[in-house]
């Protein structure tokens, strides 16, 4: 069995090649990391020097694409990290679903027999204008499935542990920040999860029969016992830098959310827009998950979620 990975050396990419070798689901060269380096580059030979196959490919070129999965039958589609494809409300085809058609195309073309697909951990459908190119590409590999073109897994990835810093005032920073009070369009609890416990459960998911997870779309999120808003992100970090001023947050609603990072704080218009509908999401409820898929994956390797205080701490405290 070969399994393909696209963003190997990315943030998710990584922590589920990771997860396959250090958990020995699969021998190293039936791993076909993809990667858009190029040959010789420190990334390309960080890659090889893990034993497994890498390959150029990029979501610009459908034919690097093609060619690269050629002999794959499990396809790993990490969602793409161009986010500006999905600024000014962009109409379908355009945003990021666009790299992730032409992946998904070219897998077709190659001959993969599974894709597995790394969606968000939002509702769907959502408000939240992050998750619309995820619903975009869920849509599209439904389309294929149903005309058995190709089996395929949604897999709606929860919120990083440790992208808690971009929820909290649009990329709170750890060590320099001086905001004493952060605003935000909104506030609701969130089943953070650890990027390393995506990876296993993602490397899990792999590497089982695939008829188990054919046609399915399940989240990979913390229990909903474990949940914690922004709100009290903030009341972890002032706890972990006791010495510096307490963080508390402010809702002020999306309107005033926008207007103030992108007045008073200088930041892009389209990237605030974009990003400002995340938190009337969460205002619904959207990132409260209850779905125990994750746990028990985690259950057959012994591992535990690693929690989000835990995680919090660890970075504050570097």
């Amino acid at each position: 069995m070969s399994i393909a990975i696209i963003g190997a050396t990315g943030k998710l990419g990584g922590a589920t090649l990771s997860a396959l070798l250090s958990q020995k689901l699969a021998a190293p060269a039936s791993i076909v990391a993809l990667t858009s380096s190029a040959p010789g580059s420190d990334k390309w030979q960080q890659l090889e020097s893990k034993g497994v196959q890498v390959r150029h490919a990029t979501f610009d070129d459908a034919a690097s694409l093609e060619k690269a999965l050629q002999g794959v039958e499990r396809f790993f589609l990490v969602s793409t990290p161009r986010i500006e494809l999905d600024y000014n409300d962009a109409p379908p085809g355009s945003g990021r679903e666009a790299h992730h058609k032409t992946a998904i195309d070219a897998a077709v073309a190659a001959g993969v027999g599974h894709i597995y697909y790394s969606s968000l951990g939002f509702g769907n459908p959502s408000k939240s204008g992050v998750m619309r190119a995820h619903i975009r590409t869920e849509a599209y590999l439904e389309s294929l499935r149903k005309e058995d073109k190709v089996k395929t897994t949604a897999l709606r990835e929860g919120l990083y542990n440790e992208s808690w810093p971009l929820y909290l005032g649009y990329f709170f920073d750890m060590k320099n920040d001086a905001r004493g009070t952060v605003k935000l369009g909104g506030d609701g609890k969130i089943c953070w999860t650890a990027i390393a416990d995506l990876g296993v459960a993602n490397a899990l998911v792999l590497t089982q029969p695939g008829e188990e997870w054919a046609g399915k779309t399940c989240y990979l999120s913390t229990a909903p016992a474990g949940a914690r808003d922004l709100k009290e992100i903030a009341a972890m970090v002032s706890a972990a830098r006791p010495a510096k001023e307490k963080v508390e947050v402010e809702i002020v609603g999306r309107k005033e959310h926008e207007r103030h990072y992108v007045e008073d704080r200088g930041m892009d218009r389209p990237a605030v827009e974009w990003w400002s509908a995340t938190y009337d999401a969460l205002e619904d409820g959207e990132c409260l998950i209850d779905d125990p898929t994750l746990e028990t994956l985690l259950d057959l390797v012994g591992r535990k979620a690693v929690p989000i205080e835990e995680t919090v701490k660890a970075m504050v405290s570097k």
